[in-house]
């Protein structure tokens, strides 16, 4: 089945190539809009669920494909900072100090190489996730070119999530911030300047880890110190964007990865996170924004995925389970 989606994005997407400044990738079950710099939302695509064309994060089912990013500010983006010094790409917010090296891509996957000056070279790869099919992995290597030892490498990554079908009205849940000891901060705001030296301040008043946080239009936003870089050496950490049908279905896709850091957004028609609206039944996805490799310890277990963050129960996996068989049963009626 993987390899029939991934030949499908073949088809679909044959222009790909090291030309293009931006490339849409697709595993047949995720969608990213990536740009040259490695930021994410570009303009073009399908539209999805409500009518958007431009693509930042989808999550695609049955023919259909739900957006996370684009809609409304273009904000998903990144930053490092060395000495006092900084570089940054965010679409919405600002794009300073970096330069292009690289851009290359096929239809499933992009890699962005940059530099800061002559002090970083930073490599963005994102490829689809041997692990799961509803991830996307991006290995991300920081490199110190400068000649010099560095004290602190910082990295910020900032996320506003706009979720369809309910676009600026989600629900975010942050975790595993506590034990990772690379984070300097997180919080629910999407909208920050991705510069790890400008300041960040929550929008809906929840920081650190936190639960169902909203609903309104908020986003996540982490800042790492990675410590010290010595001359010629290089930081390699991983981020994952993805989607799945509920937050049980996304706990079990950030498990299968050894996340230890991660950020969930969902509409806020969706209370109970099961994948369906409250009121009408609407599919409403849960959009995944993970992290590995950022001094944390695996916070979901592999084995039991749904029992580990709090405040999961058996109540919750079970609803989770009559989620996906109430989805079965409306797609066979269809």
């Amino acid at each position: 089945m993987k390899l029939l989606k991934l030949a499908a994005a073949a088809a679909l997407f044959s222009i790909a190539g090291a030309c293009q400044a931006s490339m849409i990738i697709t595993d047949g079950n995720v969608k990213l809009g990536v740009d040259e710099l490695g930021q994410l939302n570009v303009s073009g695509g399908v539209a999805d669920v409500t009518g958007l064309t431009g693509v930042g994060l989808r999550y695609l089912d049955d023919g259909l494909e739900y957006e996370a990013t684009y809609h409304g500010c273009l904000c998903e983006g990144w930053g490092v900072a060395v000495n006092g010094t900084a570089g940054y790409a965010n679409n919405a917010s600002g794009t300073a100090g970096l330069s292009l090296v690289s851009f290359d891509s096929t239809a499933s996957t992009a890699t962005s190489v940059t530099t800061m000056g002559g002090l970083l070279q930073i490599t963005h790869d994102f490829a689809l996730s041997a692990e799961s099919d509803n991830l996307y992995r991006v290995a991300v290597t920081i490199e110190n070119i400068s000649g010099a030892d560095i004290a602190n490498l910082l990295y910020r990554r900032t996320f506003d999530w706009d979720t369809s079908p309910s676009p600026f009205n989600e629900f975010v849940t942050i975790g595993g911030t506590a034990g990772a000891t690379a984070v300097l901060a997180a919080n629910d705001n999407g909208f920050c300047n991705s510069s790890p030296l400008a300041s960040c301040s929550p929008t809906g008043g929840n920081s650190g880890d936190f639960t169902a946080g909203g609903p309104g239009d908020i986003g996540s936003n982490f800042d790492f110190d990675f410590g010290a870089l010595l001359a010629g050496e290089s930081y390699t950490f991983e981020i994952f964007y993805g989607g799945a049908a509920n937050r049980n279905a996304a706990l079990s896709a950030l498990a299968s990865v050894g996340a230890e850091v991660y950020s969930l957004g969902w509409s806020g028609l969706d209370v109970d996170q099961d994948g369906f609206g409250d009121a009408n039944g609407e599919i409403t996805p849960t959009y995944i924004f993970g992290f590995a490799g950022v001094g944390g310890t695996v916070i979901i277990d592999p084995d039991d995925p749904v029992a580990v963050p709090a405040p999961a129960s058996a109540l919750l996996f079970a609803s989770g389970l009559l989620a996906l068989f109430a989805r079965r049963q409306r797609y066979a009626k269809l």
